[in-house]
Order: C-alpha cells, then structure tokens, then sequence
C-alpha cells in the first residue's frame, strides 16, 4: 500500500494534563511538539479540560457541569493549546488548527476537502493540528444529524471521540503509522495488572487481524476518566485503519514519538504481518 502521510498521532486529555499542580504539562507538550514535523497530523485533546482548569485559576470557581459550561471552556482552552504548540513546535515549520465536525466525514464533498487540506500540509511545511469544534457542538442537534444520516447511510461517524477522529484521518490520508497515546502503556487484559499489557494483535490478512481485535475487546473495560470510551472503544476505533494497512500504536504519553515508534519501549501494536 502507498502512503500518503508518515502519522497521524494523538494526544489524550489525561495524559496533557499535570495532574499534581491541575495544569496543562508543558514539559509533555514541549517535548512531543518539538517531534512534530511536515508529514506528521496532530490530533489533541484537551482543550475542555484545560479551559475548566484555566477558568477556575482566574475566576476561583468551577461552571456548572452542562453542556453550555463544556462549551465555554472549550472555547477558553482552545487559545492556550495552540498557544502552546505554536511555542514549542519548530519555529521553521507552519502550525495550522483545524477543527472537525462529525458532517466532516459523514459529507463526501467535505471530506475530500478535508483530505486536500491535510496533504496541502504536507507540502507547505505545514503542521495541522486537529480537535473536534466542542465551541460549537450542540449534543442534541448532533445526535439528530446523526440518526437521520443513519436512515440513508449504512456507516455514520459521530467523531466526538478523539479516537475515532484520529482513526478517520488516518484512513483518510493513508497514513503509514496511527499512534494513539493515552496515560497508561496500551491495552491490557485486566486493567489493574501492569503485566497483562497486550504487546502486539496481528493477524496474516485484514480478516484475521480485525477478528482478533474483536476477541480482545472482551477483556477490556473501564476508562481513564468520565465520559470517556476507554480501551474497548480504542480497539473498535482502530480497526478500519489498522485493515487498511496502517500500522496502529497505542502507547503511553509520557514516552516520546521517538520511542515508541522505534520499539524501545512498551505498547500495544496492532498490524497486519
């Protein structure tokens, strides 16, 4: 298979944020934007909770927990995400923010401006770094949108999970790599046990590879905190690009792209062999 782009990667909430002093982790965010270069996508969490945590530190006080208050900080969280990668990447290359939607890859038209927006990147010296557009999501309008697409469409992407949008965009681009880095080492098959991580699921085709990330989905429980999907949603989401010939990288935060995708330390690698 050709590919189009050398990763797309992404960055969970938890693993952003500096959990002792309530903050965003710069020292993180330093070193993986510092890695980040023209034929890499970035895709990052964290804006929602950032801005929560922004809020509270300038106003004393926490918003209530809605969905107009989620959207706020969003907004607020926005500013200071890119603030901070633009710090820390490379000052030679280009950093542009680009912020999806669901109907950004459920609409053929969109999605193929998406992808010539992606690969322009590329060549432009460019770094995208993608979030979905919390500011202006509404969940109930989201959720019609959603079920009258159903009704017309036999496959529908509501990309609220970073997850899943980084899994799209690496079908979308024919990346060669998608590495998903969370706050813990990968997928594990009791999440309480450090020496149950799953190392590597394969399989010799794309058929044997995808049944054997189904038989795994039943070991995996739980998130790492509320509202998320947790592992079994990361397998599920992974698997069209992983089918596709991408190969998938579910590692932990704290390590570099550097190392993760050289193999000197552990994660969960998923690929066809």
């Amino acid at each position: 298979m050709k590919f189009d782009v050398e990763l797309v990667g992404k960055i969970g909430s938890m693993a952003l944020i500096d959990k002792q002093d309530n903050m965003i982790d710069y020292t993180r965010v330093a070193r993986l934007s510092r890695e980040l270069k023209p034929g890499y996508i970035w895709i990052s969490s964290g804006a929602t909770e950032i801005g929560r945590l922004d809020f509270m530190m300038r106003a004393g006080y926490e918003l209530p927990d809605d969905e107009d208050s989620k959207t706020d900080y969003s907004a607020q969280g926005q500013a200071i995400l890119m603030q901070t990668y633009r710090q820390y990447v490379d000052s030679k290359y280009s950093v542009r923010q680009i912020l999806v939607e669901h109907h950004h890859f459920n609409d053929p038209a969109k999605r193929k401006k998406k992808k010539k927006l992606l690969l322009r990147c590329k060549e432009q010296n460019a770094i995208p770094i993608i979030n979905y557009n919390d500011a202006v999501s509404q969940s109930e309008n989201r959720r019609m949108e959603i079920s009258a697409l159903a009704k017309s469409q036999a496959e529908v992407h509501e990309c609220i999970d970073n997850d899943e949008t980084a899994s799209l965009v690496a079908c979308l681009v024919r990346a060669e790599t998608l590495l998903i880095l969370t706050s813990v080492d990968g997928i594990y098959t009791d999440p309480n046990d450090p020496s149950t991580l799953i190392e590597e699921i394969c399989g010799k085709d794309a058929y044997e590879l995808i049944d054997n990330i189904e038989n795994y989905k039943k070991y995996c429980e739980g998130a790492s905190r509320k509202g998320a999907n947790g592992a079994k949603a990361k397998l599920e989401y992974v698997k069209a690009a992983a089918a596709q010939g991408t190969r998938v990288l579910i590692a932990n935060g704290k390590y570099s792209i550097r190392e993760v995708l050289s193999g000197k330390v552990k994660c969960t690698a998923i690929h066809i062999r």
